[in-house]
């Protein structure tokens, strides 16, 4: 009995090792992407918490617009690893050239969207409350930093295209050395512009912005460089642009399959952040003690998240060479590797929580809930890596009503309401309140592990020729 469990569940050597090949690049990138984004946040939040939280609001509309991108860039990115797995360059080409106008169109339309709703967007989190701060001066903070970051928005859609691409044809390296050089400018500058070093003016949340504009541009120019430099080894890359034209089956499929998954995740970003907005009815305190949670939460949360993406890769690829069994003995055993992977995360991020707040310049009361908040995002953390994973298992064999249906539509039907509810209806704290909230996890994770029981993912969805025309092979469970 244990020998069959470990032998279902655990991975041999080499197991881990492909696995570890694809996940640790994408673990690096995020995690120092997500540490020197903590640092930025401490530089912020030794502004105040009143420039803290205005730009932690700022931050949760860039929340739904990169996952927007998210979105685009994984809509095309079925067919970039399925294509890969098939040899089919020019299917690869074209989905790069998908990306590149999706992204570019979305960048476009949420600058106007954001430039147009500004003070709307930003008063949303705005609540009067006991011990609530200067919620004027936090508005004034929030359409500061605002209006710079927007410039930065088609950078870093493009960036995510090249990205995206480059990961999905095993290229994984590079996406992490240019994000590494990305987060080493925005800190650097951070240092020089929020407080005014070397001589320069201390611009404040200003600087912040600035400093994250520049790095997007930096990503993306280290990026285009290294990938068109390479053309002979990245085939798919040749003529690239010579042409935007997309073949029209192709453009079908992926609006079929790709673009409800880009739904998704814009709904899926929009249920989080009106999850957070519910916290904030509580007031300014429970904005500045989220911001805090959540920061040092996505350091830790970069394993899992890590993972699930290399699951979309991985499984993919096999998928898309016709490897069904050993898709599915892959997926089973990542699922439990990416568990046990943030359960260990959760114990580090629950210890961290006892001393951490105390780095900022803020009040004993935001201190103390955003310990408490850590403790219970600690508690909902595996839960949160198995829904994860499972969606991005059930993502890599076009399964879009089924992953639509687990995680956009399980956030509108079940956590929204539940949370608004809280908020609005009840006196309830936030304590309890966001206990609750966060826990439902749990109940997504069980409804995972049942659509995953129905094995049907497990589909191929490209063609072995080298032509850019996606077939579909549905396969008997």
């Amino acid at each position: 009995m244990k020998t069959t469990f470990f032998k279902k569940y655990i991975g041999d050597k080499a197991f881990y090792k492909g696995v570890l090949a694809v996940a640790v690049p994408m673990m690096v990138q995020n995690g120092i992407t997500n540490f020197v984004n903590m640092l930025d946040n401490i530089m912020v939040g030794r502004l105040g918490t009143e420039a803290m939280s205005g730009v932690s609001i700022v931050n949760q509309f860039m929340f739904i617009f990169n996952l927007l991108i998210f979105g685009a860039v994984s809509a095309a990115g079925i067919f970039t690893a399925q294509y890969f797995g098939s040899g089919n360059d020019t299917g690869i080409r074209h989905t790069f050239r998908f990306k590149l106008l999706i992204c570019t169109v979305s960048a476009l339309l949420g600058i106007v969207a954001f430039a147009l709703l500004d003070d709307e967007l930003i008063t949303l989190f705005l609540h009067e409350s006991e011990g609530t701060g200067d919620l004027a001066l936090t508005l004034a903070y929030g359409k500061e930093y605002l209006f710079v970051t927007l410039i930065g928005l088609v950078p870093y859609a493009l960036t995510q295209a090249y990205a995206s691409t480059l990961r999905e044809t095993s290229e994984t390296v590079m996406p992490m050395i240019a994000s590494l050089v990305a987060v080493g400018t925005n800190f650097l500058l951070n240092l020089l512009l929020i407080f005014g070093l070397l001589g320069l003016p201390a611009l404040g949340v200003t600087g912040a912005a600035i400093a994250t504009v520049t790095s997007r541009a930096v990503e993306l120019f280290v990026l285009v460089i290294f990938a068109h430099r390479r053309s002979e080894r990245f085939t798919y890359l040749k003529g690239l642009y010579r042409s935007l034209k997309v073949p029209a089956a192709l453009v079908a499929s992926i609006f079929k399959k790709g673009i409800p998954i880009m739904a998704n995740e814009l709904f899926w970003a929009i249920a989080m952040v009106l999850r957070n907005q519910a916290y904030s009815v509580r007031g300014l305190d429970a904005v500045a003690a989220q911001n805090i949670c959540s920061t040092l939460f996505n350091v830790f949360n970069v394993v899992y998240i890590s993972l699930g993406s290399s699951i979309a890769i991985i499984v993919g690829k096999q998928l898309g060479a016709g490897e069904f069994d050993n898709a599915r003995d892959t997926a089973r055993k990542m699922l439990a590797f990416s568990v046990l992977a943030s359960g260990l995360m959760a114990v580090l991020l629950s210890v961290s929580g006892l001393f951490f707040p105390y780095i900022y310049d803020t009040s004993a009361e935001v201190r103390t809930l955003a310990t408490y908040m850590m403790a219970i995002s600690a508690l909902s953390m595996p839960f949160a890596a198995y829904a994860n994973a499972a969606y991005f298992t059930m993502r890599s064999g076009g399964q879009v009503f089924v992953t639509i249906l687990f995680d956009s539509v399980y956030m509108w039907v079940v956590v929204v309401p539940l949370c608004m509810s809280l908020a609005y209806l009840t006196p309830l704290g936030i304590y309890p309140m966001f206990a609750i909230c966060q826990l439902t996890e749990g109940i997504k994770s069980l409804f995972g592990m049942l659509l995953l029981r129905r094995g049907t993912w497990v589909k191929r969805l490209v063609s072995d020729e080298n032509e850019a025309t996606p077939s579909e092979e549905k396969i008997p469970q």
